[in-house]
């Protein structure tokens, strides 16, 4: 099975990248720019046919939420019209597509976890173009299915566990906001389910339960309470520390409103693709333990980059 991934270095790019060494009978290619840019549909199918794909994951995405309020349209362009190009070439190769999107087509004012069925109403630019994406997606290929995350992290460029255990070196107290829920969700879990899809779709050659799914990290907690065990499990390993005090979401103000609960149910594809991610501490565990040297791989001491959250 030949799985190839757009993008070549997202978090859920350098996971699968990863997690497809050594598996029997599977080959992870990931194939971006210049060769495949989002941003120029024309590039898409020519690119993809050139990788022979038996499956496409579409994980390449304009990720910047803040900057996307001033840069809609790119924002559309490769988040609705690329993926749309994407799933239109899986669909012209004779493949199904594997589309990644985001809590963020929800606005957060629901009392409790999210379900596929659920109406979506984005609070922000970045969310409005996934959820454009999605239903291009949908249009373009009968044969995909949408996995939507959440509070993504890894060991592989800016996250947010990378942040805290980055800030913690310098600071002794960090501020982060305690009014927003979510399910924290580690790449490797990702790109661990998109492997278990994968082999169900490569398979069972008579698998049509396709449409959306949502595929998050098991358990909840707000942005301060997962710092706050993020930097206690960098602590017990010899790595940076720092308080964490609540805020509100009102005493950090950012260019894109962000949902206030953004609790995914699992429940659809844990069903379905008989996989759940463990418990976020666990793997939040793992994460933090590359992040400082500890694991596979050479992501672990890294903490360079932006003093903002």
């Amino acid at each position: 099975m030949r799985l190839v991934v757009t993008g070549r270095a997202g978090q859920v790019v350098a996971s699968l990248l990863e997690a497809g060494q050594g598996l029997e009978g599977v080959r992870v290619v990931a194939v971006g720019r210049p060769e495949l840019d989002l941003a120029r549909p024309d590039t898409v199918f020519d690119a993809l046919a050139a990788s022979r794909p038996d499956i496409v994951v579409s994980a390449a995405a304009y990720t910047a939420v803040d900057q996307a309020e001033d840069e809609k349209d790119m924002a559309f362009a490769v988040n609705a019209a690329g993926a749309g190009a994407v799933a239109q070439a899986a669909a012209r190769l004779g493949v199904p597509v594997i589309h990644l999107s985001t809590d963020y087509v929800f606005d957060g004012t629901k009392d409790g976890a999210y379900v596929e069925t659920d109406a979506t109403a984005p609070l922000n630019v970045y969310g409005a173009s996934k959820l454009a994406g999605e239903q291009a997606v949908a249009a373009a290929n009968p044969r995909h299915l949408i996995l939507r995350t959440a509070w993504l992290y890894s060991p592989f460029g800016r996250n947010f566990v990378e942040t805290m255990m980055r800030l913690a070196c310098d600071r002794d107290e960090i501020a982060v906001v305690a009014d927003q829920w979510g399910n924290p969700t580690s790449a490797f879990d990702v790109a661990a389910a998109i492997l278990q899809v994968a082999a169900r779709l490569d398979g069972d050659g008579d698998f049509d339960a396709f449409g959306i799914y949502h595929l998050a990290g098991s358990g909840e907690v707000n942005w301060s309470g997962f710092a706050r065990q993020v930097l206690e499990m960098s602590r017990a390993h010899g790595g940076p520390h720092a308080r964490v005090r609540d805020i509100a979401t009102s005493d950090y103000p950012t260019r894109a409103r962000r949902p206030g609960n953004s609790r995914l149910s699992t429940a659809r594809f844990g069903s379905t693709f008989a996989w759940q991610a463990p418990d976020w501490r666990l793997s939040a565990q793992r994460v933090v333990s590359r992040l400082l040297g500890k694991g596979k791989g050479d992501a672990g001491g890294s903490f360079a980059g932006s003093d903002r959250l």
